[in-house]
Order: structure tokens, then C-alpha cells, then sequence
């Protein structure tokens, strides 16, 4: 059975993981970054700034998701 959560728990961390360096990626920054390439200017959009805080929503979640599963497997991994 603690194998089961541990695999799990292992699934879940990963794809938290890629999902977040996906969403950090799809920031706009200073320079525009890779969501210029799906939305145009995104400075230019009418919701450009209701999808960059839903976005912000989105990465904060997917890192608090992260942070848990990395410590979760700390535990399981620990005894």
C-alpha cells in the first residue's frame, strides 16, 4: 500500500513539475515571453491582463502542489 502512494505521489510531483515550468514559460515578462507566441502582443489584448492573473492562479497552484508532493516524498522516501 505504501508503494501505491508513493508511485502516485511520484506521478503527481512530476507532473506538477512539468506543468509549472509550462506555466512559468507562458508568463509574459519584461521581454514578452513564449505567450507572444500563441496571443500576439499580449500588452495589445483587450483580457491580457484577466488571462495573466489567471495564470498567476494557475503557477501558484501548480507550485504549492509541487512543494507538497516534494515533501510528502521526503516522508515516504524517509522510512
Amino acid at each position: 500500500m505504501r508503494d501505491i502512494v508513493l508511485y502516485i505521489t511520484l506521478v503527481i510531483n512530476v507532473i506538477s513539475l512539468i506543468s509549472l515550468v509550462v506555466g512559468v514559460l507562458l508568463h509574459s515578462g519584461q521581454g514578452g515571453g513564449l505567450s507572444d507566441m500563441f496571443g500576439g502582443a499580449s500588452s495589445a489584448g483587450i483580457g491580457s491582463a484577466a488571462a495573466e492573473k489567471n495564470l498567476n492562479r494557475i503557477t501558484a497552484v501548480l507550485a504549492t502542489v509541487w512543494l507538497f508532493t516534494v515533501v510528502a516524498l521526503g516522508f515516504l522516501l524517509a522510512q
